[in-house]
Protein backbone atom coordinates (compact mmCIF):
# COMPACT_ATOMS: atom_id res chain seq x y z
CA UNK A 1 0.00 0.00 0.00
CA UNK A 2 1.36 3.35 -1.01
CA UNK A 3 0.78 6.39 1.16
CA UNK A 4 -0.41 9.41 -0.72
CA UNK A 5 1.37 12.57 0.19
CA UNK A 6 -0.69 15.74 -0.04
CA UNK A 7 0.50 18.08 -2.74
CA UNK A 8 0.84 21.76 -2.10
CA UNK A 9 0.97 24.35 -4.82
CA UNK A 10 1.83 27.98 -4.50
CA UNK A 11 0.26 30.01 -7.28
CA UNK A 12 1.34 33.33 -5.93
CA UNK A 13 3.74 34.20 -3.10
CA UNK A 14 0.70 35.01 -0.93
CA UNK A 15 -1.56 32.10 -2.01
CA UNK A 16 -1.38 28.37 -1.19
CA UNK A 17 -3.55 25.50 -2.48
CA UNK A 18 -3.68 22.00 -0.94
CA UNK A 19 -4.94 18.76 -2.50
CA UNK A 20 -4.86 15.16 -1.28
CA UNK A 21 -6.33 11.91 -2.64
CA UNK A 22 -7.75 13.78 -5.58
CA UNK A 23 -9.64 16.22 -3.36
CA UNK A 24 -8.95 19.91 -3.60
CA UNK A 25 -9.32 22.29 -0.72
CA UNK A 26 -9.96 26.01 -0.95
CA UNK A 27 -6.90 28.17 -1.52
CA UNK A 28 -5.57 30.16 1.37
CA UNK A 29 -4.60 33.72 0.63
CA UNK A 30 -2.26 35.50 2.98
CA UNK A 31 -2.73 39.21 3.44
CA UNK A 32 -0.29 41.60 5.08
CA UNK A 33 -1.49 43.02 8.37
CA UNK A 34 -0.71 46.30 9.95
CA UNK A 35 1.14 46.04 13.24
CA UNK A 36 -1.23 45.84 16.18
CA UNK A 37 0.76 48.15 18.36
CA UNK A 38 2.85 50.97 17.04
CA UNK A 39 4.36 53.85 18.92
CA UNK A 40 5.33 56.83 16.88
CA UNK A 41 7.01 59.82 18.39
CA UNK A 42 8.07 62.79 16.41
CA UNK A 43 9.87 65.40 18.41
CA UNK A 44 9.26 69.05 17.69
CA UNK A 45 11.60 70.44 15.03
CA UNK A 46 12.98 72.98 17.51
CA UNK A 47 13.87 70.16 19.92
CA UNK A 48 15.71 68.30 17.16
CA UNK A 49 17.54 71.52 16.22
CA UNK A 50 18.67 72.10 19.83
CA UNK A 51 19.85 68.48 20.10
CA UNK A 52 21.78 68.87 16.82
CA UNK A 53 23.51 71.99 18.16
CA UNK A 54 24.40 70.31 21.46
CA UNK A 55 25.77 67.24 19.65
CA UNK A 56 27.88 69.44 17.36
CA UNK A 57 29.21 71.37 20.36
CA UNK A 58 29.98 68.27 22.48
CA UNK A 59 31.72 66.51 19.58
CA UNK A 60 33.47 69.71 18.41
CA UNK A 61 32.06 69.24 14.91
CA UNK A 62 32.45 72.03 12.35
CA UNK A 63 29.41 74.28 12.02
CA UNK A 64 28.83 73.17 8.43
CA UNK A 65 28.89 69.43 9.24
CA UNK A 66 25.69 67.59 8.35
CA UNK A 67 23.88 66.39 11.46
CA UNK A 68 20.22 65.35 11.15
CA UNK A 69 17.66 63.48 13.22
CA UNK A 70 18.82 60.21 11.66
CA UNK A 71 22.47 60.85 12.53
CA UNK A 72 23.90 58.14 14.78
CA UNK A 73 26.21 59.31 17.52
CA UNK A 74 28.68 56.53 16.67
CA UNK A 75 28.75 57.59 13.00
CA UNK A 76 29.61 61.11 14.16
CA UNK A 77 32.61 59.73 16.03
CA UNK A 78 31.11 59.65 19.54
CA UNK A 79 32.32 57.04 22.00
CA UNK A 80 30.51 56.07 25.22
CA UNK A 81 32.05 58.97 27.17
CA UNK A 82 30.98 61.42 24.46
CA UNK A 83 27.45 60.03 24.62
CA UNK A 84 27.37 60.55 28.40
CA UNK A 85 28.53 64.14 27.91
CA UNK A 86 25.87 64.68 25.23
CA UNK A 87 23.16 63.42 27.61
CA UNK A 88 24.49 65.69 30.38
CA UNK A 89 24.40 68.64 27.98
CA UNK A 90 20.82 67.79 27.04
CA UNK A 91 19.80 67.53 30.71
CA UNK A 92 21.31 70.94 31.41
CA UNK A 93 19.80 72.61 28.33
CA UNK A 94 16.28 71.24 28.84
CA UNK A 95 16.20 71.08 32.65
CA UNK A 96 15.44 67.35 32.69
CA UNK A 97 16.88 64.21 34.21
CA UNK A 98 17.46 61.22 31.94
CA UNK A 99 17.44 57.84 33.68
CA UNK A 100 20.50 55.68 33.02
CA UNK A 101 18.45 52.95 31.30
CA UNK A 102 16.95 55.51 28.93
CA UNK A 103 20.31 57.16 28.30
CA UNK A 104 21.80 53.83 27.23
CA UNK A 105 19.14 53.35 24.54
CA UNK A 106 19.79 56.68 22.80
CA UNK A 107 21.79 56.13 19.61
CA UNK A 108 20.53 58.89 17.28
CA UNK A 109 19.71 62.58 17.43
CA UNK A 110 16.03 61.76 16.79
CA UNK A 111 15.88 59.26 19.67
CA UNK A 112 17.35 61.89 21.98
CA UNK A 113 14.87 64.53 20.81
CA UNK A 114 11.92 62.12 21.15
CA UNK A 115 12.97 61.22 24.70
CA UNK A 116 13.38 64.89 25.63
CA UNK A 117 9.91 65.79 24.36
CA UNK A 118 8.46 62.80 26.22
CA UNK A 119 10.19 63.83 29.47
CA UNK A 120 9.13 67.46 29.07
CA UNK A 121 5.54 66.38 28.42
CA UNK A 122 5.44 64.17 31.53
CA UNK A 123 7.00 67.00 33.56
CA UNK A 124 4.27 69.48 32.56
Amino acid sequence: MQAQVPSTRAFHPNSVSLSTKGRNFPSITLQPRAPRFQVSCAAKPETVEKVVNIVKKQLALPGDSSVTGESKFSALGADSLDTVEIVMGLEEEFGITVEEESAQTITTVQEAADLIDKLLESKA
